[in-house]
């Protein structure tokens, strides 16, 4: 039954991998997540389904359109196979549980908040507002859960990660975005206090490597903008899973 249930969220998370690339492409367009169907954005053509299958279409069309032959981008692959591996670990993770749903609906969205962040620069409104009502009411109505935050433990954790990052984005004058502001404050409702430290801490030590590591390689210049919320992301998918985990071991260097 095992085995059943997690080759059912691997083929789920690929399902859900193939929208979040249709909503990663529109929303920062603001166009419609329903019409026009999919479609080759070269020829035009509406791609039946088995043009759609997540994974399989790309490895049999060879990353291809089957009409004109112009390339399918990697990250449609990458997402479709990233999501599949996360909505099964997440079940591993969680078994069948309540903590389950609330995980993969937070994973999701920091999953299409990443994408869209590394593909357009944009943590989009339209993403962070309702998702943080819904997480609200998530803490509100899952006190007992050691996954969630008590409601007010969240909300201070949305404070203290939106003051924090309004505070670097001032002093910093531009060096972070508004977005990056409001996707603190969506952390700290996910994680509440401490967890919004670990989570901004992860994302900060991750961002800081890449970005070294792009900058050693000649990847980026200087100048070059590197978007965090990525890493803002990974943070408080790390916090989410090992928050308590990650703060034990570094507060372990304090004890005597």
């Amino acid at each position: 039954m095992a085995i059943y249930w997690a080759v059912v969220f691997t083929i789920l998370g690929m399902v859900f991998g193939s929208f979040f690339n249709v909503l990663s492409d529109r929303l920062p367009a603001r166009k419609s997540i329903i019409a026009p169907p999919s479609h080759c954005p070269q020829c035009g053509i509406k791609l039946k389904i088995f043009d759609l299958i997540p994974v399989f279409s790309y490895i049999f069309l060879h990353g291809r359109c089957r009409y004109c032959g112009a390339s399918i981008p990697k990250r449609v692959f990458l997402v479709e196979l990233t999501t599949g591996a996360i909505f099964l670990v997440l079940y591993l993770f969680f078994g069948l549980s309540t903590e389950l749903g609330i995980g993969l609906f937070y994973f999701s969205v920091l999953l299409l908040i990443l994408i869209t962040d590394l593909e357009h620069q944009l943590i989009l409104n339209i993403i962070i507002y309702p998702v943080a009502i819904i997480v609200l009411v998530i803490n509100a109505l899952t006190p007992s859960l050691s996954f969630t935050p008590a409601f007010f433990n969240g909300l201070l954790g949305g404070g203290v990660g939106l003051v924090l990052f309004l505070l670097i984005f001032l002093v910093s004058r531009g060096g972070i975005g508004l977005g990056d502001v409001k996707m603190a404050g969506l952390m700290g409702l996910m994680l509440g206090l401490p967890g919004v430290l670990v989570g901004i801490f992860i994302g900060i030590v991750v961002g800081g490597i890449v970005a070294s590591v792009a900058l050693l390689t000649k990847r980026k210049k200087g100048r070059q903008a590197i978007p965090f919320g990525p890493f803002l992301s990974l943070g408080t998918m790390a916090a989410l899973l090992w928050g308590q985990n990650i703060l034990d071991w570094y507060l372990g260097f304090f004890s005597f």
